[in-house]
């Protein structure tokens, strides 16, 4: 699972922004929200333009390079890096994750999106694969069973993770490389997506974004989404003709976006996606803006819908309704205010207790920190 997440100089962060998801208290409340330490549901707030969306697209960076899942360049490009540093100015990534009880850090530069400049994987704090392209193209390969792996990597767009993956079959009885497989399936499962009918999304799946109802349709699902809308109050009977979604009104069919509401849309999107979660198979979730066109009523009923997973799950929104120890707790409401990243326990002195109205407390401003 992921623990850690440190990026600077990329997109609005110009400083080192920290997302440390092992900061956890001891609540016995909602344990399920937080295993062994490491916060696994969470709740991020921050003012517009705070960077809520650029923080999940600093977690999923590193899928473009280290997978063969959609990369979702198009959320990336242009303007990669910091807009006010200088153009040799290096964007730095940094993560931390836990696979059985043995610590994983994987680091790396680059100039923009596309051009890798340095990257080092350690495990158990010993360092099994680097390359720096601002020295030689010479890659250091440490695992069992590379020895005579060419370690010359010349094209800068590759990887020294995805070299390794399509060019090693390691022995995945061996401790430290079993816990590299590990890595790899994790990223391999990791999704993000925006309630939109664009359907934005990094990670998961290597197909190409394909329409919503299209795909709902593809998936033989469209009973299963007409029964979901009805037990979130939109009364409604669907249909199907020509691969596509319709609305049936009055034996009247209509095509599905046509007469949607931005709200019934971002649902669309949200259950294309939740249905996935079915095959157990997504290791973390990321929803940017997730009730964005809901009713309060609805937010909490996705955040309900999604606790029961097991899989980290990262939620971005505005919605303060939400913020209660009801659905989560303290330790996993997060707020980014001026590039910093911090759960509301360490934005103030009281102490805050499951009876705490803590919507009411970030109203009056109990959070506001240093």
């Amino acid at each position: 699972m992921l623990t850690h997440v440190e990026v600077t100089n990329f997109k609005s962060f110009k400083d080192t922004l920290v997302f440390d998801l092992t900061k956890s208290k001891s609540y016995e409340f909602n344990a399920e929200c937080v295993k062994n330490g490491v916060i696994q549901k969470a709740i991020v707030y921050g003012m517009n333009g705070s960077g809520k969306s650029n923080l999940g697209l600093t977690i999923f960076d590193l899928i473009g390079h280290t997978t063969n899942k959609h990369s979702g360049v198009h959320l990336y490009k242009p303007n990669y890096a910091y807009a006010g540093s200088s153009k040799d100015t290096l964007v730095k990534f940094k993560y931390e994750f836990i696979f059985e009880n043995v610590k994983l850090e994987y680091s790396y530069t680059k100039l923009d999106y596309d051009y890798l400049i340095s990257e080092e994987l350690s495990i158990d704090n010993k360092v099994y694969l680097s390359i720096d392209r601002s020295k030689n193209n010479i890659a250091k390969i440490e695992f069992s069973g590379t020895d005579s792996l060419n370690k010359r990597i010349d094209n800068d767009k590759l990887s020294i993770i995805s070299y390794l993956r399509s060019n090693a079959n390691l022995d995945k009885r061996n401790k430290v490389n079993k816990i590299f497989y590990a890595f790899l399936n994790f990223l391999d499962g990791m999704l993000y997506f925006r309630n939109l009918q664009s359907n934005d999304f990094v990670g998961y799946s290597n197909s190409k974004p394909e329409l919503i109802s299209v795909g709902i349709v593809r998936k033989d699902k469209v009973s299963a989404f007409e029964e979901f809308l009805n037990s979130v109050g939109i009364e409604c009977q669907l249909g199907t003709k020509d691969n596509d979604l319709y609305w049936i009104i009055n034996e009247t069919w209509i095509p599905f976006f046509d007469i949607c509401s931005s709200g019934t849309e971002a649902l669309a999107c949200f259950y294309y996606w939740y249905i996935c979660l079915e095959d157990n198979n997504v290791s973390f979730l990321f929803i940017d803006e997730f009730d964005a066109f809901y009713h309060h009523e609805l937010s909490k009923k996705v955040v309900e819908l999604l606790k029961p997973y097991q899989l980290q799950l990262i939620l971005t929104t505005h919605s303060t309704s939400i913020m209660t120890n009801d659905l989560l707790r303290p330790d996993c409401y997060f707020v980014l205010h001026q590039q910093k990243l911090l759960s509301l326990p360490y934005l103030t002195d009281k102490e805050l207790r499951q009876a705490h109205n803590l919507e009411k407390l970030y109203r009056a401003s109990a959070f506001m920190g240093d």
